[in-house]
């Protein structure tokens, strides 16, 4: 027999996504549920998710919202000992306020490294915790940015909290490997979304990142699901602490 394509179904599988109400994360959950998982949507704000979710129900497939602060350490510690283990967690929930270091207050400073990595490493925690306690096999997928891997003005704490990501996902790649527990990134360029279109009012700013790009586009959200779903599925089986460099080319100049 020729050899057979590992399948990139996830079937039977239950998927977390943080930060699941819009851009990013929703495009997430509707990539995995697509993909055959039950997908628990969780974000701060009820409304979006529950009509996000209800979208992806419509369409036939499994997915679920629950309203979660990823910054409160106390209601994450209680989601998880409410739920049955995850064996998809897409790490997703994440802010920048791009600003000049002499510009930055500790209060930008402290917001941003709260939920792009004190939050980002309780929900890893927590997630781990639970996949070795009931000795359930899993993969992990960071949403990290191009910036983990180069830097670029205006960005240095977003930079810094991208940077830590990937170190984060290398050294936890390496406690989890033995359990069956695979830690990975995804490292988009700029994507069209809510959050990033006023960026894109600045034509000198436009321009900047567009030659950066050997593509010639801004990423849609789209471009982020087939990698999302090929690092959760055993078609990545052999992939862990690596980084999935969706960029355009912008780190290959």
């Amino acid at each position: 027999m020729i050899p057979q394509t590992p399948s990139f179904r996830l079937d039977g599988r239950r998927a977390l996504v943080t930060g699941a109400g819009r851009g990013i994360g929703l495009a997430c959950a509707a990539a995995l549920a697509q993909a055959g998982a039950e997908v628990v949507m969780v974000a701060r704000s009820r409304d979006d998710i529950e009509h996000q979710a209800s979208l992806i129900r419509a369409a036939g497939l499994a997915a679920r919202a629950m309203v979660l602060d990823v910054t409160d350490a106390d209601g994450v510690d209680a989601f998880f000992a409410a739920n049955e283990p995850f064996h998809v967690l897409v790490n997703n929930a994440g802010t920048n306020r791009p600003k000049p270091i002499i510009d930055t207050p500790d209060v930008d400073f402290d917001a941003v490294v709260d939920l792009n990595l004190r939050a980002a490493w309780r929900i890893a925690r927590e997630w781990c915790r639970v996949l070795l306690r009931t000795r359930t096999e899993g993969s992990l997928i960071n949403i990290s940015s191009q910036m983990g891997l180069v830097g670029s003005p205006g960005r240095t704490v977003y930079c810094a909290t991208k940077h830590a990501i990937e170190g984060l996902t290398k050294a936890l790649a390496w406690e989890m490997g033995a359990h069956g527990i695979r830690v990975n990134t995804v490292c988009p360029t700029f994507v069209e979304t809510e959050m990033t279109r006023p960026m894109f009012e600045d034509s000198a700013f436009r321009d900047m990142v567009m030659s950066m790009i050997a593509l010639g586009r801004l990423a849609r959200v789209e471009d982020l699901m087939g990698p999302v779903v090929f690092l959760a599925s055993d078609a990545s089986a052999m992939v862990t602490g690596s980084a999935l460099v969706v960029d355009g080319g912008w780190t290959a100049r």
